[in-house]
């Protein structure tokens, strides 16, 4: 299956836009997009303690992906 990611922040710049599109196995989940996403990008394994989100909400790493979901890379947020 083909998911779009979303990128937010510095992921923004480590994958070159806005978005991106990750080809993953049927029945992926969340840590597999992760393990393809450090495979793919390199440097997102220097982020530390990013976020994916799935249809709106932060989501685990068992939680199973399909092709229709929204997802998004949400590195750490910092101000003040």
């Amino acid at each position: 299956m083909n998911i779009r990611i979303l990128t937010f922040g510095i992921a923004r710049d480590i994958c070159g836009g806005s978005s991106v599109m990750i080809s993953l196995d049927d029945e992926s989940t969340v840590d597999d997009l992760r393990r393809n996403l450090e495979q793919d990008f390199p440097a997102l394994k220097e982020v530390l303690k990013y976020s994916i989100a799935v249809n709106q909400e932060y989501a685990s790493g068992e939680l199973p992906l399909q092709e229709c979901d929204e997802v998004a890379v949400i590195p750490p947020v910092s101000g003040g």
